[in-house]
């Protein structure tokens, strides 16, 4: 499955199908609320949570400004330990580089920790044509790869499933991937997990070579760090000879101090646990541990052009928590899928059309996929202001024209003309109040009619207030 999805239909479309699907907004509406409920629990225990959040978007805001320094300075320290440091500046060359890197080592088959690059980039697919088999080993990116499916939450990739559809797709799957599903599996939650764990283990015990992601790098000392709940990610991190990591450049912190300041908002903000139960940070290579050789892939991929938007720029802070998501009304109700994109729900409604651009038509529709009630801003812990990028987006999509686009500007040059004329504007509100009720249930017009499709006109005043005012305070 591509990774990006594009080829969708624009999000209106996907979202409208999805809304029909009962089973899917019941999963989602339980998974959401569920995880919504245990982050706000988890941030109510820390007093300082506001000072933290500011801290975070500071660190981010300095890194970003000067954030040539301190790549140039990671890439010193990863080198000096034994590292190699690759500059992908798209999707094609980090698949090149990745491809060529499995290619050296003789094998034909890879171990993967859950990353978000490498879906965006379709690592999978590149190295698929090359010959070259990934194994997801995350539980919930497992669920997807074994049902051919897309990941439609940055967290939980596999949150529109539920227990039984799990259990279906271990059944009729596991056996072409490797170990098969043990006989008589039911859906209760540790045979699933037990299922999981005894097809991945022989797979981590066989590979050669690992592929990651990073939560973070640190540039003063050359190190990476993923967080995780489960394990695998330590697993692919240990035990084979070649490890390979692919992440983007917005992922540096200057300091382990910095870090410290993450460590404690991002498993709080993400799966409410005070800290990830595994914390796992290597720096380049060590004699008898670890990996033998290490790669590190730093992936511009539309990254830089975001860094040059002074408002867009801010979608960069992103630790990629996905507490946005799931407060997120829309997300709760149109699901992962209709977003077209490996970032779902708020945050890949800006962060995908600055990476992607706007020119297609899904990505010139993702400004749009929000209701800009603010919710996401509120939770976010690095204080990205979604609702202003938003906007600014909306802005870029609307200035390139269009139908639609030519109507609305009319329209509004037909409003503004008549708010600058009091006279016809109490005209204008006359004859609305006399033809109250003539006026239709749907107004006419393809913008217009999306628009009363789901919403009632109000109703008109028969007297129009300025009217009411003569009359009641001369």
């Amino acid at each position: 499955m591509s990774g990006t999805f594009l080829g969708m239909p624009p999000f209106p479309r996907a979202a409208r199908e999805a809304v029909r699907d009962e089973r899917l907004r019941r999963n989602l509406r339980h998974a959401t609320h569920t995880i919504r409920d245990k982050r706000a629990r988890a941030v109510a225990e820390l007093d300082d949570w506001a000072e933290l959040r500011e801290a975070g978007k500071r660190i981010k805001d300095r890194t970003l400004r000067h954030l040539d320094t301190y790549l140039l300075e990671l890439e010193e320290r990863v080198t000096a330990a034994g590292g190699t440091v690759h500059w992908a500046q798209d999707a094609a060359e980090a698949n090149r580089i990745v491809t060529g890197l499995v290619r050296a080592t003789g094998e034909r088959e890879v171990v993967k920790v859950k990353s978000m690059a490498t879906q965006e980039i379709e690592l999978n697919e590149a190295l698929e044509e090359a010959g070259i088999r990934a194994y997801e080993t995350d539980l919930a990116e497992l669920i997807v790869q074994l049902g051919e499916d897309r990941p439609s939450h940055i967290l939980v990739p596999a949150i529109h499933r539920n227990r039984a559809e799990i259990r279906d797709v271990f059944r009729a799957e596991m056996g072409r991937w490797g170990r098969p599903a043990p006989d008589g599996l039911t859906d209760e939650p540790a045979e699933l997990a037990e299922a999981a764990r005894l097809h991945l283990r022989e797979k981590f015990l066989r590979a050669r070579v690992g592929i990651s992601g990073a939560n973070f790098m640190v540039a003063e000392t050359g190190t990476l760090v993923v967080v995780e709940s489960e394990g695998n990610g330590r697993m692919c991190l240990t035990l084979p000879e070649t490890l390979i990591s692919v992440v983007g450049i917005e992922k540096v912190v200057p300091t382990w101090r910095d870090l410290e300041v993450f460590l404690q908002t991002l498993p709080r903000s993400s799966t409410a646990e005070r800290m990830n139960p595994y914390t796992s940070t290597w720096t380049g290579t060590t004699d008898g541990d670890g990996p033998d050789a290490f790669h590190l892939v730093l992936l511009d991929n539309g990254r830089t052009r975001a860094l040059a938007d002074g408002t867009g720029r801010q979608a960069l802070r992103c630790i990629r928590c996905s507490a946005c998501l799931n407060v997120c009304p829309v997300y709760e109700r149109a699901g992962g899928h209709a977003y077209g994109s490996v970032y779902p729900g708020p945050i890949g409604a800006v962060l995908t059309p600055q990476l992607r651009g706007t020119t297609s038509e899904i990505d010139a529709s993702l400004p749009y996929a929000s209701s800009l009630c603010g919710a996401c801003y509120e939770v976010c812990p690095v204080a990205i202001d979604i609702p202003e990028v938003l906007v600014r987006l909306r802005e870029e999509v609307a200035g390139r024209g269009g139908k639609g686009h030519r109507l609305e500007k009319a329209a509004m040059r037909a409003a503004g003309w008549i708010l600058d004329h009091p006279g016809a504007l109490a005209a204008g509100e006359r004859a609305a109040g006399a033809a109250g009720r003539l006026l239709p249930e749907r107004l006419p017009g393809p913008g217009a009619r999306q628009w009363t499709d789901h919403r009632d006109l109000p109703d008109l005043p028969a007297e129009p207030f300025r009217d009411w005012w003569r009359k009641n305070r001369p």
